[in-house]
């Protein structure tokens, strides 16, 4: 019963995570680079919670943070393509 529980216990949040909806970013050049690069270590979804607020600045520097301050392993061919993406489309 012990073991039952457990696993129970532990298939329960895997149930709720993939009931979850994906976001859907909008279509436009660059954003194969966006999932491939940046979403591998976090959930895309920032963009979208975070897009009412940045300028293209904003969004540029918080490109380079990722990689400078957190180590995000981007390719240096694909970072103007990440970030004109975000400007274009999520900047204000």
């Amino acid at each position: 019963m012990r073991i039952f529980v457990a696993l129970f216990a532990v298939g329960l949040p895997a149930c709720a995570m993939a009931s979850e909806e994906s976001i859907q970013l909008k279509q436009a050049p660059g954003l194969d680079k966006l999932e491939t690069n940046c979403g591998g270590c976090h959930s895309l979804d920032y963009v979208i919670m975070n897009s009412p607020f940045p300028t293209a600045a904003v969004w540029e520097a918080e490109v380079n943070k990722m990689i400078k301050a957190f180590g995000a392993p981007v390719q240096e061919t694909d970072v103007k393509d990440i970030v004109d993406y975000l400007k274009a489309n999520y900047g204000r």
